[in-house]
């Protein structure tokens, strides 16, 4: 256990520093912008309950893991539906599967929201991502089909899952290339 004024030390100077940081991270994936403040001091609660069990090594990185975690949280309990709104079940007829309703629409909406994420890429990123995932083609086998290098394949896959994981996250959803320094500029340093 952490002693009390050790702990307030710590979140003074290591953790609201990255207050700016957080809230936009919080913005960026959480949909409803009236929850940001919110989300952002629950997290802090979150961090700051943590921690008394023993300071991390990381700050940054175990602030931004338990904000991960507590929007991934929050997002599920959002899709659980009260029972108080629902109809009386017993008065429902016998033969209709309320689970399998359910799953069902559930699965269609999965379905719209990944279709717009691969919506927002572009064709050669979705057609990798189709062959690889759905088609299940390998890598060798997809590099053929399109007559691309197997790098390509791999490069693009990995750039357009990230960008899928992203927007099935609320994010924007779009495709980020790195940008790499020319070799003559990392020499002249």
């Amino acid at each position: 256990m952490v002693e009390q004024e050790e702990l307030d030390e710590w979140f003074r100077r290591e953790v609201l520093p990255l207050e700016r940081s957080l809230t936009h991270f919080v913005r960026r994936n959480w949909r409803v912008e009236d929850d940001v403040t919110d989300l952002t001091h629950d997290i802090y609660e979150l961090a700051y309950s943590g921690a008394r069990r023993g300071l991390p090594l990381t700050t940054r990185q175990y602030i931004f893991t338990v904000a991960r975690n507590h929007l991934i949280n929050k997002a599920k309990w959002a899709r659980i539906v009260s029972f108080e709104l629902v109809a009386d079940l017993e008065t429902l007829d016998g033969s209709v599967d309320l689970f399998d309703t359910d799953r069902h629409l559930i699965a269609r909406d999965s379905i719209r929201h990944v279709q717009a994420g691969l919506d927002k890429m572009t064709p050669r990123v979705r057609e990798i991502l189709w062959l690889r995932k759905v088609e299940g083609l390998n890598v060798q086998e997809t590099a053929a089909r399109l007559g691309i290098g197997k790098d390509a394949v791999n490069h693009q896959l990995m750039m357009g899952m990230k960008a899928l994981a992203d927007h099935m996250l609320g994010g924007a959803g779009k495709i980020v290339r790195r940008r790499y320094m020319a070799r003559r500029d990392r020499g002249a340093s």
